[in-house]
């Protein structure tokens, strides 16, 4: 009995463990660096002091950074893994269909040259491992307790081949992103500690204060605080301090609880400057050539962004967010984001800037390890931006809805065989294409789907809600879908099942109408595999429309409206049940037509039979 007793003692201490474990906490970093730039050379000398508090239950033993400028040599994993997946990889890494790393010249490789790292003062031993500095510590890190790492490495600044580097195709000399060893998250999935394949980030949230030591010729463009602020005519911003006996002035720049700090540099950048009412301060740091013409009209438009987000997804916490010149595309980081500057229409320049600039919303405050979950970062970025673009680019509103293209591009992709589930592993993606899809597009759609299924009120009751409750945290997946499932009421574990762990499609179709004297009975088919509830409308010969809305069971709970239009719910489709039929109290000569999904909103892979006339 005693024996049995102490069994159950145990067993219930390791659950009560348990359950303290998958209490949420998150860790934390305060960045205190000297970086002395040699332009010449594409090189500088780091030197940081990091205050790092161990929120977290357990005790570590061990410290992981990051090193990603390692990532930029021939050889490198990003460069085997690019010689690896041939041309259906990243094309922004290849040339002709082979990797533009291979042939990185010797003096332009990334390098971050340890020199030492310490702990509370004492010297530690580690181990690079590719683009992860391993550190085994003087003495453990206690729960919630603190200790202070000290660095000095040397770094040479790559070639620009993804995101970070010199010289990048627009002649930008110096684009400093993830440029630091900077410290990797650990929460109750433990270290994350993903090599960089060229894709996405995870880390701590922190404090930076940062001082670069540069040429006076060079201007800097980041995210963050500039502390030595200077206005300069035609609202140039530039630093206040005094060239040193070497020519160098010192850019001091401040930023707190953000997940980095990204920076870049040129003599012949230009800064203007903006104000959202009730918002950031914005920042337009770039060339000012006839090549960037579209910079000065986008401006009104990023104004008017930061107010619609604000207003539909929750306000930003930061005081400034800066648009950068200086990426191979576009990249986010902290109030900032590194983008090509000559774009191709004010459309194209828009687009991008909306896009990165949503990424302050799903990826910095509300910080989800997109290395993991890439879909619920881009997916959500790519939903607001295609609001954003319908809203404020779209004056003539052309199409039913902003996530029409997504839709059709989706449908289309569905048709190559090449989709792959959204659960899969950021840098884990084989086919360039297919990781596009099952991030931006699947996720994005992820949303319209919800819409859908919720209604268009909840879901922007949702969107609110995951904001307020876990801005500047690090939520996930099951947090998002927690809430889903407590706003709406809804079980909702099947929906997110299908659209993210499959690649299985959704294709309901009007059958055929039966005269039923004074009534028809309408025969529906669900020939896909991702069961959802429908949204049908009869068009009367008269111009009435009488909308109905078919559950299907899996949600428990049915919506009770939407703004698309009011409708009657009627029997709920078990979802099992190929067939579905429904009586409708008109006669078959009344009836013109009959549609599945008016709003066109359901990513259906064949809208050709959701049309029945009669």
């Amino acid at each position: 009995m005693k024996n049995i007793l102490k069994a159950l003692f145990c067993i219930g201490a390791m659950s009560a463990t348990h359950a303290q474990n998958t209490t949420y906490y998150q860790q934390f970093a305060d960045y205190k660096m000297e970086i002395d730039v040699d332009a010449k050379n594409y090189s500088y000398k780091g030197k940081q002091q990091i205050k790092y508090k161990n929120n977290s239950p357990d005790t570590l033993s061990v410290a992981y950074f990051h090193l990603y400028w390692n990532a930029f040599k021939p050889n490198s994993m990003m460069d085997q893994n690019v010689q690896n997946n041939g041309k259906e990889g990243d094309k922004r890494l290849q040339k002709n269909g082979v990797s533009r790393l291979a042939s990185i010249p010797k003096k332009e490789e990334g390098a971050q040259n340890i020199r030492f790292i310490k702990q509370d003062g004492k010297n530690l031993t580690f181990e690079v491992q590719e683009t992860i500095l391993k550190v085994n510590l003087a003495k453990p890190i206690l729960p919630n307790s603190s200790t202070t790492f000290e660095m000095e490495w040397d770094a040479v600044i790559p070639m620009q081949i993804r995101r970070a580097g010199r010289n990048n195709a627009e002649g930008v000399e110096m684009t400093m992103t993830q440029w630091y060893p900077k410290i990797a998250e650990y929460d109750y999935d433990g270290w994350a500690t993903f090599d960089y394949l060229g894709r996405e980030f995870h880390a701590p949230f922190a404090n930076f204060d940062v001082k670069i030591n540069i040429d006076k010729n060079y201007i800097i463009g980041a995210g963050g605080t500039l502390v030595n602020r200077k206005h300069m005519p035609g609202y140039n911003t530039t630093s206040t301090a005094k060239p040193d006996a070497k020519g160098k002035i010192s850019w001091h720049w401040k930023a707190e609880n953000m997940l980095d700090f990204a920076w870049a540099a040129d003599p012949d950048f230009t800064v203007e400057t903006t104000q959202v009412p009730d918002g950031p301060e914005l920042f337009f740091v770039y060339q000012k050539t006839d090549k960037t013409q579209y910079w000065e009209p986008a401006k009104k438009y990023t104004v008017g962004f930061f107010e619609l987000m604000n207003r539909q997804f929750g306000k930003y916490v930061y005081p400034s967010y800066a648009f950068v010149q200086g990426g191979d595309g576009g990249m986010e980081y902290g109030m900032c984001t590194m983008i090509l500057g000559e774009a191709k229409s004010l459309e194209r320049l828009v687009g991008l800037m909306f896009h990165e600039a949503a990424h302050s919303w799903y990826q910095q405050m509300l910080a989800t390890n997109e290395s993991m979950k890439p879909w619920l970062d881009e997916g959500f970025t790519s939903y607001a931006e295609s609001l954003a673009m319908y809203e404020l680019f779209d004056e003539k509103k052309t199409a039913p809805h902003p996530f029409t293209s997504t839709i059709e591009n989706y449908v289309k992709f569905t048709k190559t065989g090449r989709e792959v589930p959204a659960v899969y592993l950021a840098d884990h993606h084989k086919d360039g294409t297919a990781y596009t899809f099952a991030s931006y597009v699947k996720g994005e759609l992820f949303l319209v789907q919800l819409g859908y299924i919720l209604g268009e009120d909840q879901l922007s009751k949702l969107m609110k809600t995951y904001y307020n409750t876990w801005k500047l945290k690090h939520p996930n997946n099951r947090d998002f879908m927690h809430l889903a499932q407590k706003i709406s009421g809804m079980d909702l574990k099947w929906f997110e099942h299908y659209w993210i762990n499959t690649t299985k499609t959704i294709d309901y179709a009007v059958g055929y109408m039966d005269e039923k004297g004074k009534k028809s009975q309408l025969t529906l088919y669900n020939q896909g595999e991702v069961p959802m509830p429908i949204d049908l409308t009869v068009t009367l010969k008269n111009g009435q429309k009488k909308h109905y809305h078919i559950p299907t069971n899996l949600t428990r709970v049915w919506k009770s409206k939407d703004r698309f239009g009011a409708f009657e719910t009627v029997s709920y489709w078990p979802f099992t049940q190929k067939e579905y039929r429904l009586e409708l109290p008109f006669a078959k000569s009344e009836i013109a037509s009959v549609e599945i999904d008016k709003s066109k909103r359901l990513a259906d892979v064949n809208r050709d039979n959701n049309v029945l006339n009669n």
